[in-house]
């Protein structure tokens, strides 16, 4: 049996470490990554939950409490925490991972920090196969915490059945901007940090947002919380649990169109490094004659 199958088996049978392995060889494309991605037998019953908002809506604040919660009945629950990249060196800052630091004791739970790598959608080109890689694992939860909030993060409908959207009372003038893009992706609204000043008016806004969407099977729920004290997070998971059995979760086409788009993409730019660009722009540009369109042309032929 070769390393990869062996891999493989101990990753469905609970393993850890198979895991962690299978992701890392996924993650950087090492041999055996498509025998991994094509081999896996998917949960499809895994709920995957992604968390969005603004950067200081006190996600992985959240994220950790509902973390806490769940594990205390028992279940088990992986993380992916997209951490943004240094433009410059193509690194992950790790920052979510040293907030969640308590739980890396946890035998219930499993965070892996992934860096964005010049994604503009606060999700990693990497993060679909390694969701996926992850659903072959025996979570009951895996959660997507994305960074910050803007057009483009509408991706993550292309990724989570569930999309929590985090927002702060002081996000109000911001909700007017982002109606038309990112407030249309949330299946539940969380307004954290709501003993702040003006979080009950900022959450009747919502609820009136909310209600002035066309009709659907879910009524969307708008929830108080001020997860450094646990205010909210049973009603939060409690929401999270109604979406998922309800299975509401119309955007599942488009879900799948979104990932089989994302993944073809891809694979048609395997071949394009940043690194090799940089390096290539960097002599080219200096010549009188540069032209970025011919320059493009010339890298695609």
């Amino acid at each position: 049996m070769s390393v990869t199958k062996t891999l493989i088996e101990q990753l469905q049978k609970g393993d850890k470490k198979s895991l962690a392995r299978c992701i890392t060889i996924v993650e950087n494309e090492l041999e055996g990554y498509e025998e991994i991605l094509t081999s896996l037998n998917f949960n499809q019953n895994i709920p995957v939950i992604g968390v969005t908002g603004p950067p200081g809506a006190g996600k992985s604040t959240l994220i950790n409490a509902v973390i806490k919660k769940l594990t205390t009945q028992g279940k088990s629950v992986g993380v992916i925490a997209i951490d943004p990249t240094s433009p410059f060196n193509y690194g992950s800052l790790l920052g979510d991972r040293l907030r969640m630091a308590e739980h890396f004791t946890n035998e219930n739970v499993f965070i892996r920090s992934l860096a964005t790598r010049g994604s503009l959608g606060g999700l990693s080109a990497k993060t679909i196969e390694i969701v996926d890689v992850m659903r072959a694992f025996t979570f009951d939860y895996i959660i997507v915490e994305t960074v910050g909030v803007g057009q483009s993060e509408v991706e993550i409908v292309g990724l989570a059945d569930t999309t929590v959207l985090v927002l702060v009372p002081e996000a109000g003038d911001e909700v007017q901007a982002l109606k038309s893009g990112v407030m249309e992706i949330a299946d539940i609204f969380v307004v954290n940090k709501s003993d702040r000043d003006g979080a009950n008016t900022f959450l009747k806004n919502l609820v009136q947002l909310v209600h002035s969407k066309p009709n659907t099977d879910w009524n969307i729920p708008v929830i108080k919380s001020v997860a450094t004290s646990y205010e909210g997070v049973d009603e939060l998971i409690d929401a999270i649990n109604r979406h998922t059995t309800k299975g509401v979760n119309t955007k599942r086409p488009y879900l799948l169109v979104e990932k089989a788009y994302r993944l073809i993409q891809n694979q048609r730019m395997k071949n394009v490094s940043k690194q090799v660009l940089h390096k290539q722009l960097e002599t080219a540009y200096k010549k009188s004659d540069f032209n970025l369109y011919r320059f493009i042309k010339n890298i695609e032929h």
